[in-house]
């Protein structure tokens, strides 16, 4: 997601991109696991956006 569509959010928006990231990095921690990830970067990707949601959240907190 671009910084522009996750600022324009609601916070219950950002509340519900943020389980469905974290779910995802999840998954994709258990594949890297099994041996059947296509690419071990994806764990970093993923740990990015859920800590861009994150600070995007504590933003509309603030």
């Amino acid at each position: 997601m671009k910084n522009k569509e996750l600022k324009a959010m609601s916070k219950g928006k950002l509340v519900d991109e943020l389980k469905n990231s974290r779910l995802e990095l999840m998954k994709i921690k258990t594949k890297k696991k099994l041996g059947t990830a296509e690419k071990p970067s994806m764990v970093k990707n993923a740990k990015k956006r859920v800590a861009k949601v994150l600070t995007f959240l504590n933003q509309k907190v603030n």
